[in-house]
């Protein structure tokens, strides 16, 4: 058996399985883990979603534990360093079936990749399930994969083959399934006990029920009971979302009353403000949209907001939302991704607003954080600083990366055609100097290129005159990427 394909509907606890095989594997001496790779949406990491990340970094991690796939592996890229960088069919070859070869391991090896479905481009999951399958190697290769049954998955030849298996958690026994959960919600109860009982054997039962087979929905709840800590505050909690959930029976409905419950509570009129309200939904929105997981006070920089004002926004949303207990750690992250999908099919929140608040934001702090040499350097003739100066925070950095992306996915990105011209183009070096400290200065290109087919005219005309006066040596001296900057209209042409 090549491949392992576990596969299961949403929330039905795939990734909790994934996480406990490999520490299982860790711990097993007849085989070698490999490593594993989780895909992550909700995450908003984008090598998380993207497939042709995934065999670069499961070699590395085999490389941590095994010194004879390392030397072999070494050997491989002193010959072809490019090999992190081919197809995906190519990066199998380089990076795991040669230095295998090589190395001739003795054990299995098995390597884990969780929520594959998650990834963007479904045509590059089909060439990754290819690649694998046609591994060829002395050493056994095994690979562990979870997903929800998408059909660019499931109807690949390759999980047809005789040499992969499939579990499918969504048709093993309710029975077997519920008291599974019975026993998840109990330990996570017993670990977090408090004084005194606060929760009957019955409660418990009739939420492993009420779960209707989802791990998710069992997460949610227990999220949501325990963070209070007083025992009338949980028993208050629990029966109130006993009684809120006990008609849902299919499909996503626990997990959606669930979602309903804690937003319907969080809307009380008789407990917030209209305007609270919708500046929570504001910040839940900028959340689903970001490119990356910001940190409370890089969001509320983002937004010009005080950091305490994003985290009375999403006070009532912690059973929903991931907020790290430390403003300046990134994390900012819904529990699931399907929050982000419920709240869109209800129209809760405008597909839209969370990318053309972030655009907002990003062009504002662009035009207030960029300025004469925003590196700090001492001179235009020195290189950049390894170290990252204190001018450049987490929010800037966040806003000079992303702008064009948040715009592009705007419904409208022509209304932010007059803020781009005022507060983009008229520090546009500025913005050039910043990614240079960043070491991006290879990706500004691509950047501009989006924004020229988003909001051409404008981006277009100015990157013409800025281009041609470093071109006659008006802008020399300036700084020392200046003259680089020539490449951006051939690009462009």
């Amino acid at each position: 058996m090549r491949i392992f394909w576990l596969a299961g509907l949403a929330g039905t606890g795939k990734t909790s399985i994934a996480v406990t095989l490999c520490r299982m594997l860790q711990n097993d001496h007849k085989v070698l883990f490999g490593g594993a790779f989780f895909c992550s949406r909700t995450a908003n990491v984008v090598e998380l979603t993207d497939a042709r990340c995934i065999i670069p970094t499961l070699a590395v991690a085999f490389a941590k534990r095994s010194p004879r796939f390392a030397s072999a592996l070494a050997a491989e890229l002193n010959t072809d360093s490019d090999s992190a960088f081919k197809p995906i069919s190519g990066q199998v070859i380089s990076l795991l079936q040669q230095p295998l070869t090589l190395s001739s391991l003795p054990s299995s090896i098995v390597f884990v990749i969780d929520a594959l479905d998650e990834c963007s481009d479904v045509d590059d999951v089909r060439r990754l399930l290819r690649a694998i399958a046609a591994l060829e190697c002395d050493t056994m290769v095994k690979f562990i994969l979870t997903s929800r049954p998408e059909t660019h998955i499931s109807t690949s030849p390759t999980m047809s083959s005789d040499l992969n298996s499939v579990l499918r958690l969504h048709t093993i026994g309710t029975e077997e399934v519920t008291e599974d959960i019975r026993m998840y919600i109990s330990d996570a109860f017993a670990k977090s006990s408090l004084a005194r009982p606060w929760c009957s054997t019955a409660e418990i039962k009739m939420l492993a029920v009420l779960s209707d087979g989802l791990f998710i929905f069992a997460s949610t709840i227990i999220s949501y009971v325990i963070k209070v800590q007083s025992v009338k505050g949980r028993q208050t909690r629990l029966r109130t979302v006993l009684s809120a959930v006990q008609d849902s029976k299919v499909a996503m409905g626990p997990l959606h009353a669930m979602y309903d419950f804690v937003l319907t509570r969080a809307s009380d009129t008789a407990e917030i403000e209209p305007e609270e309200l919708e500046m929570t939904l504001k910040v839940l929105a900028c959340i689903l949209a970001a490119r990356i997981p910001l940190s409370v006070s890089a969001l509320a920089d983002l937004l010009g907001l005080e950091t305490d004002e994003v985290q009375e926004a999403l006070q009532r949303l912690h059973a929903l939302v991931h907020v790290p207990e430390d403003a300046d750690q990134p994390g900012l992250r819904t529990l699931h991704a399907s929050f982000g999908d419920y709240l869109f099919a209800r129209n809760r929140i405008p597909t839209s607003l969370g990318n053309e608040t972030l655009a907002r934001g990003c062009l504002r702090v662009m035009s207030q954080r960029l300025h004469f040499n925003v590196s700090q350097s001492r001179s235009s003739y020195d290189p950049n600083s390894t170290v990252k100066p204190s001018s450049i925070t987490v929010s800037l950095e966040y806003a000079c990366m992303q702008w064009v992306y948040h715009i592009a996915d705007m419904a409208a990105p022509m209304i932010l055609a007059d803020e781009i011209d005022q507060q983009f183009c008229q520090q546009f070096l500025f913005w050039l100097e910043i990614m240079s400290v960043l070491g991006r200065i290879s990706q500004a290109a691509a950047i501009l290129s989006l924004a020229t087919s988003t909001v051409s005219y404008i981006i277009l005309f100015f990157l013409n005159a800025a281009c041609s006066d470093i071109s006659t040596g008006s802008g020399c001296g300036t700084f020392s990427i200046l003259p680089r900057c020539t490449c951006f209209c051939r690009v462009l042409q």
